[in-house]
């Protein structure tokens, strides 16, 4: 009886020695093969697009485009194709993030000996995966800010720095969004300089294409 052909996976991060260490544990079950590397967001989404990749994994902080960014326009552009972001950060707003750029699952480098296999196979599956005591943690933090009165969940940007994203997104300029909401054009650069540092984005456009996605503004 014949086994199916392995999965083949494209692995994206901007350190070489990660990727290597990644791929010996995924080319070391039957099931799954590295059949693809990327340095960066950018050279991931360049060759997901040439075909012949069953999953992405992506790591977040990555040059030119993060794993998040990449995530977002893999997700626009081949819908079907399973993601799974792999980082070193334990950070519920990334993980929230990640589920919203079309991630299936997030997994931690500091076991993914132990969590990137099951991952890799759920994702396949088009099932979620969750890395081991996330769960507790995001249900416990979430009861913690209850009990609290903070936010729910934490946001990357602030609300200020929110209605300044919307308003650059709409096209006011420093100027008239100071005016708006009564504080210094100085004071919206350094915001909108924090924003795109935050978000991972470089100019303008992919500004207003975050706000979209978001739903800040109307397309």
């Amino acid at each position: 009886m014949n086994r199916p052909d392995p999965a083949r996976v494209l692995l994206a991060d901007d350190h070489a020695l990660v990727r290597q260490g990644v791929r010996l544990i995924l080319d070391s079950e039957p099931d799954l093969t590295v059949v693809a590397e990327a340095g960066d967001g950018a050279e991931a989404v360049a060759r997901a697009r040439r075909g012949g990749i069953d999953l992405a994994v992506l790591d977040i902080a990555m040059p030119r485009t993060t794993g998040l960014q990449a995530a977002r326009e893999l997700s626009r552009l081949l819908p079907d194709l399973p993601l799974l972001i792999l980082t070193m950060y334990d950070n519920e707003q990334y993980f929230f993030e990640a589920l919203k750029a079309g991630a299936g699952g997030y997994v931690l480098k500091s076991v993914a000996d132990r969590d990137l296999v099951e991952a890799c196979r759920a994702a396949l599956r088009g099932e979620p995966f969750i890395y081991p005591g996330a769960e507790t943690a995001l249900i416990r933090g979430y009861l913690d800010r209850v009990e609290r009165g903070g936010p729910l969940p934490g946001r990357v940007v602030t609300e200020r720095e929110e209605e300044v994203l919307k308003l650059v997104a709409e096209g006011h300029t420093s100027k008239e969004i100071a005016d708006l909401l009564t504080i210094s054009p100085k004071t919206v650069e350094r915001h909108r300089a924090n924003i795109l540092q935050k978000l991972g984005l470089r100019d303008r456009l992919e500004l207003t294409r975050y706000a979209i996605r978001v739903g800040l503004i109307e397309p």
